[in-house]
């Protein structure tokens, strides 16, 4: 689950890490009144899910209420296209209206949860900004990186080695180790997937600041933390996955024109991969769970059939706790509502498989039901090609 910066902000904030003043807008004529509290000059930031927005144009310095007011109206329902988003973008419907800052100089600095290790990781580098991409691709020995063992957390020494790794000595290299200790906090209480800082800075003045922050919740946490669902921007999610969200599906959008409707995550993954070995590119991920009822089958099957970019669907089903005869007439049941004529491929194995091909072959839909997965796959791709 991701959160807007602003939040972000607050949340760190919380946790005593310093951040700039600022206030959130969500018009024009706000724009320019927090602006005219920020002083005249003040930084205007569009607030989508999404990094990369300083380069798509959504971060601007201003120098007056009414020229951050102009700005804002530029801003305000424009889709920021940047690396993070696809290629429509995202609409700004929010901004944040920042003080300036003095920055003498800038770092990165997140701590993750690393999939390998199953650990958290820190990650730090002394060359922060926009650019961090380029850092970590082109000047791999720039990055800093430390473990985290859950058995007995993040240690100051830890700490220390980061903030003597980016530089800092003294008073300010103390504040970092206190920065850093608090951002793991943060991870445990909150349980969260990603805190990131980018760019980290230190202050003419020579205080440590937190400029930028990007927080990802942890989705199977959210059961512990009731606030968290309303602190969604629901506008910034694509309106099929938020529908998915309602009947607990696994829904993610992508950009092809197969529609894909799999039970079990490790095999929606895997038949992702297939179709695009065979040449097809996949208009979704979704995975209907293990024990799906037909209900349920049913309204999956219409999400796939909501997304205008779906030209063909793609079934892949082990029946295992699954049965091959629910998911049979969960299908049947969603595209006789809709009165589906697109074709479907259908590969399915496992519990009562005869049967779910039976009534699929009797249903009168455009289906195809084959036993292997490479042919199901390759006969999908050809029919839309």
């Amino acid at each position: 689950m991701n959160i807007h910066e602003y939040q972000a902000k607050e949340i760190l904030s919380a946790f005593a890490i310093p951040i700039p003043r600022g206030r959130v807008a969500l018009t024009a004529d706000q724009v320019e009144r927090a602006a005219k509290e920020m002083g005249g000059r003040c930084v205007i930031k569009a607030q989508i899910y999404a990094g990369g927005r300083g380069k798509a144009g959504g971060v601007k310095l201003v120098y007056s209420p009414d020229e951050a007011q102009e700005v804002a109206k530029a801003l305000f329902g424009k889709k920021l296209v940047t690396a993070q988003t696809s290629p429509e973008g995202l609409k700004v419907r929010r901004i944040l209206v920042e003080e300036t800052v003095d920055v003498a100089r800038e770092f990165y600095l997140s701590i993750t949860l690393d999939r390998n290790s199953s650990r958290y990781m820190i990650i730090a580098s002394a060359e922060g900004g926009m650019n961090i991409e380029e850092v970590a691709r082109l000047t791999p020995e720039k990055i800093h990186k430390v473990t985290i063992d859950p058995f007995i957390g993040l240690r100051s020494f830890q700490a220390r080695r980061i903030a003597l790794a980016l530089g800092l000595t003294g008073s300010v290299g103390e504040d970092c180790v206190r920065l850093i200790l608090n951002l793991y906090r943060v991870c445990q209480e909150k349980d969260c997937t990603l805190v990131e800082i980018n760019p980290l800075v230190v202050t003419k003045s020579g205080w440590m600041m937190a400029m930028d922050a990007k927080i990802t919740f942890d989705d199977n946490a959210i059961f512990r933390h009731k606030e968290y669902p309303d602190m969604m921007d629901y506008a910034q999610l694509d309106p099929l996955e938020i529908t998915a969200g309602k009947y607990d599906l696994a829904y993610i959008k992508l950009t092809g024109n197969i529609g894909c409707l799999v039970n079990g995550a490790g095999l929606a993954m895997a038949t992702l991969d297939v179709l695009k070995e065979y040449g097809g590119e996949p208009a979704n991920f979704l995975d209907v769970g293990g024990g799906a009822t037909r209900e349920k089958v049913a309204e999956a099957f219409k999400i796939i059939l909501e997304d205008q970019d779906v030209k063909g669907i793609f079934v892949n089903i082990f029946g295992g706790i699954m049965r091959c005869d629910v998911i049979a007439h969960g299908i049947m049941e969603a595209a006789g509502e809709v009165h589906c004529t697109l074709p479907i491929v259908v590969r399915m194995d496992g519990s009562q498989v005869e049967e779910g091909k039976r009534l699929l072959s009797e249903s009168g839909l455009n289906v195809r039901c084959l036993d292997s997965l490479g042919e199901a796959a390759a006969c999908i791709v050809s029919m839309l090609g």
